[in-house]
């Protein structure tokens, strides 16, 4: 019986609206997580936003870009022959060892390895960049 009584218990739950609201809340804190860690480790160079200044080339809309095209940023020349395309994959390894995965890049290692920290910073950089 108490079987009996988990399993329906366990289908209202399934059919009710609280699962999509848990995951929109956790793709909120996410996102806002990845906001706080990208001003704390990536925002000294990069910019969220194309109309905000940086030393480096702004983040925004940059999943699924090819790297090394933002207009008037001066790529290394490894980064701009690369032909590579951000997409989470090629962010992570950037993240955890720029310098291993583009050897020549100009610019300087990073070394985020925690894979929580990178999907955190992932989510917020999805978020600014065009669906």
């Amino acid at each position: 019986m108490k079987h009996i009584i988990l399993s329906l218990g366990l289908a209202a739950f399934a059919v009710s609206p609280y699962p999509v609201f848990a995951e929109s809340t956790f793709d909120k804190v996410k996102v806002e997580a990845g906001e706080t860690l990208f001003y704390s480790e990536c925002r000294r160079c990069h910019a969220p936003d194309s109309t905000d200044p940086s030393y480096g080339p702004p983040l925004d809309n940059i999943l699924g870009r090819a790297a090394g095209t933002v207009e008037g940023y001066e790529y290394s020349e490894a980064l701009a022959g690369s032909g590579i395309v951000w997409t989470p994959a090629a962010l992570r390894a950037w993240m955890e060892d720029n310098d291993g995965f583009m050897p020549g890049t100009k610019m300087r290692h990073v070394g985020i390895e925690d894979r929580t920290v990178q999907d955190f910073i992932l989510a917020y950089l999805g978020s600014i960049s065009a669906q």
